[in-house]
């Protein structure tokens, strides 16, 4: 099944503790249905120091479920996403205004 959101989208999530937060998608695991989204759903972890790193209770994001997100349109606005076929290429669009999010 083709992507409907991918790294780099800006999204809202819609459900758990963050949410109505905003932000960028950094990294996407399609087999797990999972995302890892900049400053979302962070968590402690404890880190042991080495040699090229200081070590103690490192910020770290962890992934949270495709389902929970929503892309933003153009208007700030949570959308569903299509797909369509301009000429001979598939684009994704938003189904709020129909504008294509990939060009």
């Amino acid at each position: 099944m083709a992507a409907k959101l991918r790294k780099g989208d800006k999204v809202v999530v819609l459900a758990g503790k963050d949410k109505g937060k905003e932000g960028t998608i950094a990294s996407v695991d399609p087999k797990a249905g999972k995302a890892v989204v900049e400053g979302i759903n962070m968590a402690i972890r404890h880190t042991r120091q080495t040699q090229t790193s200081q070590g103690g209770r490192l910020p770290k994001a962890l992934p949270l479920d495709l389902s929970n997100l929503a892309l933003l349109d153009k208007n700030g606005k949570a959308t569903r996403v299509g797909f369509r076929m301009e000429g001979d290429k598939k684009v994704r669009f938003a189904k709020t205004t129909g504008d294509v999010i990939d060009a």
